[in-house]
Order: structure tokens, then sequence, then C-alpha cells
């Protein structure tokens, strides 16, 4: 397992998440915890969940593994949830209001039985509420030591932007992340939302990454889904409905080509999936899901990339080292400044060291590359001075 920071913070967390909205529905409370400790014993360390997966009983479970374990084990966990949607009939209980939100943070802090969650997420963008209450309040959870970092999910472009320009120019603190649907099915981030993070350094958090299992190869032109599987049981569910994402040339198309480069590496079609949304820029932490710990353990060992072991055996060659860049630059033929250099196209005046996130590239650069966008240090905040 590899770890990045946690946007432009300085907290490092594992580039691979647990996704925890199947817990208390499709996976009971054992399994849960055998997921957790599966994960952990990887390498794993950010968990992800919110108040409003299964009610509540998601919390619960991750909050009972978290007092079952030692503490050499939890100690490592960041522990990231959410906070928007509705738990009761109140008209007060959903939103991103100061109320609201008072009240949801308390009620996961209660059932996850902890005094600090590390990542606080507004789950969605409230239009009835001002961005700057939301702002303010989270701003006061900080303050008050009930969270560390504030972070967004299923915003659009032009939202986030607004939420970081607010708080910027409020003196508040800022997000670190941000929570979207990716992968090669779903890259409508790439036109707005992508360069928005990286600009303002905010590191992506993708969820649904294997396209709700189109890209594991087992559904099939020929055949509705069919099993225990999640679209065998309703092919019409969510957003990987299959008449919906079957009926698009482009999703056949993109699970051929995703196909063809397994099979050309020796990999498993997953793992081409992952190590895509893995690699791409501002991307912090891949969230993923899963209803059985046998599937969990499986995509665990695809932490090694194409062209790595896979169940401790021999996959596909691994390319042969490549010499390291020297300080006058990088020695493999690629166009990478060497590490902390000045990049083109930066702002004026600031010394980046956000590395090149460019591809291919075997270079030394490529462990810098792990790294989240990072805001240079010192920066001047925006529109700091202003009344």
């Amino acid at each position: 397992m590899e770890y990045r920071t946690l946007g432009a913070s300085g907290c490092a967390v594992s580039e691979l998440a647990l996704g925890t909205m199947t817990f208390g529905h499709e996976t009971d409370e054992a399994g849960a915890h055998a997921q957790l400790d599966r994960f952990v014993e990887a390498g794993g360390t950010l968990v992800d969940t919110a108040d409003v997966y299964t009610a509540g009983a998601s919390e619960e479970i991750v909050g009972r593994w978290l007092a079952s374990r030692p503490a050499d084990v939890t100690d490592r966990v960041v522990l990231a949830t959410k906070g928007r949607f509705p738990m009761g009939e109140d008209p007060n209980g959903a939103g991103l209001s100061r109320r609201h939100l008072h009240r949801a943070l308390d009620a996961s802090l209660r059932r996850l039985g902890v005094e600090t969650v590390d990542l606080y997420q507004a789950h969605a963008w409230d239009p009835l509420t001002p961005i700057e209450e939301t702002l303010r309040f989270l701003d006061d959870a900080v303050r008050q030591g009930k969270i560390h970092y504030i972070g967004l999910s299923n915003f659009t472009g032009w939202q986030l932007q607004k939420t970081v320009d607010v708080a910027d120019f409020r003196g508040l603190a800022r997000p670190v992340t941000l929570q979207p649907q990716y992968s090669l099915l779903s890259r409508e981030i790439e036109w707005e939302i992508t360069p928005a993070c990286a600009s303002e350094g905010l590191g992506l958090l993708p969820w649904s990454p294997l396209g709700g299992g189109w890209l594991t190869g087992k559904y099939r032109r020929d055949a509705r889904p069919a099993g225990a599987t999640r679209l065998g049981e309703n092919p019409e569910r969510g957003v990987e409905a299959y008449d919906r994402r079957g009926g698009v040339a482009r999703t056949w198309a993109v699970v051929d080509e995703v196909r063809a480069v397994a099979e050309e590496r020796g990999v498993s079609m997953a793992q081409v999936a992952l190590a895509w949304v893995r690699d791409r820029p501002a991307v912090t932490s891949v969230i993923l899901g899963a209803r059985t710990v046998e599937q969990l353990g499986w995509r665990g060992r695809e932490e090694r990339r194409p062209g790595g072991t896979e169940n401790g055996r021999r996959g596909a060659p691994k390319a042969p080292a490549a010499p390291r860049a020297s300080s006058s630059g990088p020695t493999c033929g690629c166009r990478h400044p060497p590490r902390g250099r000045s990049r083109p196209g930066g702002r004026p005046g600031s010394r980046s060291t956000r590395p090149c996130r460019a591809r291919p590239c075997a270079c030394s650069c490529r462990t810098s590359v792990r790294r989240s966008t990072r805001r240079a240090s010192g920066r001047r905040p925006r529109n700091a001075g202003r009344p």
C-alpha cells in the first residue's frame, strides 16, 4: 500500500480507501468487521462512511469495530463521514444549515464512538443554505476539535469554486477533498471539476471506480445479469442499471478495451480500471466498496499495478528500473521537471512543489507523482486583508 496527502493537507492516507455503504444492508456486522480487519492488515488507513448509509447502521458498525480493536490498529485509521441528507421527518433534518449539521455531526460522533472525526464532508450541495453559513459551522467544528478537515461530495465545478472562494475571502477553514463519481465510464469531472481541484489543492476521492461492476467484465452484451450480483438481483439498480448503461455503445467499447489491456498484461480487468483511476490528476485515494471480505481480499491484491505480482504469483514481467533523475533534469527522456521545480503555467511568484502527473514515465518522479496536489508554502490566501 502506498500513501498520499489528503489534498493540500499534511495528513497521509492510503491510496485505496474502504467505503462502507454496504455495511448493515448488503453486509452484516461480522462481514463488515472482517472487511475492516482485512483492509487495515493490507495497510489501508482511510475509512469512509456517512450518516445516511443504512440509516446510521454503517457508522454504528464502524464504531463498534473501533471500540473492539486495539489502539495500535485503530490509531492508524483516518476516519471520514458525511452529513446533509435526512435521517427523519423533521423539516430541519436535512441540508447544510448550521442547525442540521450541528445535530448531524454530534449524532455521527455518538454512533462512531469517537470525539473527533478526521474528515467531515458535505454530502451534496444545498441550494437553500448560503454556503457561508455551512462553512462557518464547519470552521467552528474544526476550532472545537470535533473535526480535523473539511471535505465536499458530489459538488459541481462552480459549487466547488464558490465554496473555496468564500472560505478564502472570509478566512475560514477551506475544504481539502472532493468525492465525485469517477471511472473509465464516468469521466465528466475532467471538464471542470478536476482542473478546479488541481488549481485549488483539493484531493479527489473517487467513488464507483469500477463503474458499478461494469469494468470487472462480469456483464455481457448477449445476456442480462443474473445470480448473486447487484444487477443480477436488480438490473435497474442505480446509476449502473443494465439497460441504462448496456444500451450505450461507448460502454461496451470501453469494456472491450479494458479487457484487451488486461489480457495483454496478464492481470484482471479490475486491476486495469483501478490503476487508471488511481493515476489520474489530483486523485488522493480511490474508494472501494465490497459486499464480502472475499471481494475485498481480491481487491487488496490489486495494490500492485499491472505488471507486478498477484496472489503471490509472478505476473507480467516488470519494466526494468530506470535511472533516477538528477538535479539538472530527468535522464529517462520524459519531460517532467525535477520535484520541487517551478512548473510552466504556475501562479506568478510561487514555487510549486506539485509534481508533474503526465504519463507514461519510469523516472524517479513516479514516487512523487503519487503525492496529492499541494499548494506552495507561504502563499498568501486569496483576498487576504480585505474586510
